[in-house]
């Protein structure tokens, strides 16, 4: 994971050494929830291993997948930290992370201005991804889709 926050080339190695001092680790097992659907989303965390899916229920009560997330990504059901949420998001196979409370990550904003702009370059990366997915699904069919889910994410 520090090797990944410095990829970012934002936070100094104070910042980063700060942060993960900050985190903690966990395991899921497959099957179990980062989050579900109507509950308030309190943390961030770092995939270290394993594939979760984003879904949530159609009017119909369907289970509709829209997002895969794997190792090396931050993962965290961004909008619920305002509201509670629509989605769920939950372990295809085993999971090991890195998990920080959003106490924590407002307590860092407020230390230095870079953790801002990273969090700020994380938000703009979360729009322009929900874009694509949003103009796939207007756009594309659903075989292009799968064929654009295993190019970008063969794992």
């Amino acid at each position: 994971m520090k090797k990944h926050l410095e990829s970012y080339n934002i936070l100094t190695n104070q910042e980063i050494e700060t942060f993960l001092n900050l985190v903690t680790y966990k395991k899921l097992s497959k099957g179990d929830f980062f989050i579900k659907e109507g509950a308030i989303c309190k943390e961030v965390a770092f995939v270290i291993s394993g594939i979760f899916r984003s879904f949530y229920y159609s009017s119909t009560e369907e289970e509709v997948t829209y997002c895969f997330l794997s190792e090396n990504s931050f993962i965290t059901a961004y909008s619920s930290f305002i509201t509670k949420t629509t989605e769920s998001i939950q372990a295809l196979t085993d999971i090991e992370l890195y998990s920080i409370s959003k106490n924590q990550l407002s307590k860092l904003e407020e230390s230095s201005i870079n953790w801002l702009r990273l969090f700020k370059f994380f938000a703009e990366q979360e729009y322009i991804n929900l874009e694509k997915r949003i103009f796939l699904l207007q756009k594309e069919s659903a075989e292009k889709r799968y064929k654009e889910l295993l190019n970008t994410h063969p794992d």
